[in-house]
């Protein structure tokens, strides 16, 4: 607790700015990384049709054209899942007892389909200052700035002082697919066991008119788990109904869920975190204020709960995400299911959260099934001085007056798989995003300025990490 109070001090050190008026040109070493992250985009590797197996395979073949060695490059997958492949390297340091840094990465993405989209979700698009499609913000604009980091760090001749690791992996967004953290800890932690890890789930909050509102460090996350929910019934011809339909009970099953909202809990991180979306002084942030003196209040978290950015992380979410029922139009349903989507406070377990579910339900012929339950449940990272010190730091020139603060994710990431090797995981700042990025949905976006204004500050803050020159 001292540790966190600590490096609570050091960031509140900034307060708040804004961006510049004017975008700078694309530069001749932006182009470079600009056909990084257009090479990831434009491979598909979404579990339906794609391969993060080729998509490790390009990077890799990046990294070998930039002077990386074939022993420095480790391509992993398993036979059951051929397409499900990563990739790791290493760029070793200069002093062996100065530890290492791994920047850790998916390569897959939700699914995207063409009829559904303004423009293809696998053609990189730049119109309007953003760049558009699948993984455009989640996240393979981060996957590229670290492929280009080891490659402009190879560029450089002299090695840092300390062995910067890099992974790419698959299996982040579905349990369908061989998920590469898990697979690299249980069986390959050599490859990416460093003092600590840099990935998603941190970044930085522009609000509703573009100003660069605060940076978030990612020290947490809500456990990430679906359930099934199944009703079975004798079915029988549709000519016949009987009361015990298993679509109206499915259906009914959903409207307890959907009524349902878990109780309000805050942690000092997520306290801490909100402080610039109460300082908004609007009608979310005001009731937001009255709810963080009293989580009670059940009327300001009905009005906090109308911003979704703040729903998110107040509490356990759990969402209907699948539907499946019947067998034939003629004929009474035999099976309905539905997947329902939590997201779990930190703190609370999955069996609790399915346990919620059932007695919400209220009735015994809806099963809930856990469909993962040994997934693990992510460790918050301390908040280290030797970590986050230089993110302020860089922070400061790169960012001037901006606060950065620790932050919790709403979704989840692969960090969960790598407390099982005690290596704390930070979801980096750097890349400001706002509620129109919409990742998992249509037309997903990237600012342009922001994508190159977070890979200056993230290959920055890397080399003071690693002391190279």
């Amino acid at each position: 607790m001292r540790g966190f109070k600590a490096g609570l001090v050091g960031l509140l050190m900034l307060a708040p700015g804004a961006a510049s008026a004017q975008d700078a040109p694309i530069r001749p070493d932006q182009e470079a990384f600009r056909a990084i992250y257009k090479e990831l985009l434009e491979t598909n590797t979404s579990l339906s049709v794609g391969s993060c197996t080729a998509a490790a395979a390009e990077m890799g073949a990046r990294l070998k054209a930039a002077g990386y060695d074939d022993a420095d490059i480790t391509y992993f997958a398993d036979p059951a899942h051929p397409k499900d492949g990563g990739v790791t390297a290493i760029l070793k340091g200069s002093d062996s007892k100065a530890g290492a840094v791994l920047l850790l990465g998916h390569l897959d993405v939700v699914e995207a389909h063409r009829e559904d989209w303004t423009r293809d979700p696998f053609v990189l698009v730049e119109e309007g200052g953003y760049f558009y499609a699948r993984g455009a913000a989640d996240m393979k604009g981060l996957d590229a700035i670290w492929v280009d980091t080891f490659i402009r760090l190879k560029a450089a001749k002299a090695a840092p002082k300390r062995t910067l690791k890099l992974a790419l992996t698959c299996g982040e967004e579905s349990d369908g697919a061989l998920n590469g953290a898990d697979w690299l800890a249980k069986n390959r932690p050599d490859l990416v066991q460093a003092d600590f890890g840099l990935n998603e789930g941190g970044g930085g909050r522009l609000d509703p008119n573009g100003k660069r509102e605060s940076l978030g460090v990612g020290a947490g996350e809500k456990a990430y788990q679906d359930f099934r929910l199944t009703v079975t019934n004798p079915g029988g011809h549709s000519s016949r109904p009987r009361p015990d339909n298993a679509i109206y009970q499915l259906a009914d099953a959903l409207e307890k869920i959907r009524a349902y909202t878990f109780p309000v809990k805050f942690t000092d991180t997520t306290k801490a975190a909100f402080a610039p979306r109460v300082a908004r002084g609007d009608a979310p942030g005001k009731a937001l204020k009255a709810l963080i003196a009293n989580p009670s209040d059940a009327a300001a978290a009905k009005l906090a709960m109308t911003d979704s950015g703040i729903n998110a992380i107040l509490h356990t979410n759990c969402v209907a995400t699948l539907l499946s029922a019947g067998h034939a139009p003629n004929a009474l349903p035999q099976r309905a299911t539905a997947n329902i989507n939590c997201r779990i406070f930190m703190g609370e377990t999955v069996e609790e959260t399915r346990q919620t579910l059932i007695k919400v339900i209220g009735d015994p012929a809806v099963t809930v099934t856990a469909n993962n339950p040994d997934k693990p449940i992510a460790i918050p990272p301390p908040l280290d001085p030797k970590v986050i010190g230089p993110m302020t730091t860089v922070a400061a020139k790169h960012f001037p007056g901006v606060p950065l603060l620790p932050s919790v994710g709403a979704g989840a990431s692969d960090a969960v798989y790598f407390g099982r090797i005690r290596m704390p995981i930070y979801g980096v700042p750097g890349i400001f995003g706002d509620e129109t990025n919409n990742a998992h949905g249509l037309n997903e976006r990237m600012r342009v300025r922001s994508l190159y204004e977070g890979r200056d500050y993230l290959y920055d803050l890397v080399t003071t990490y690693v002391g190279a020159k």
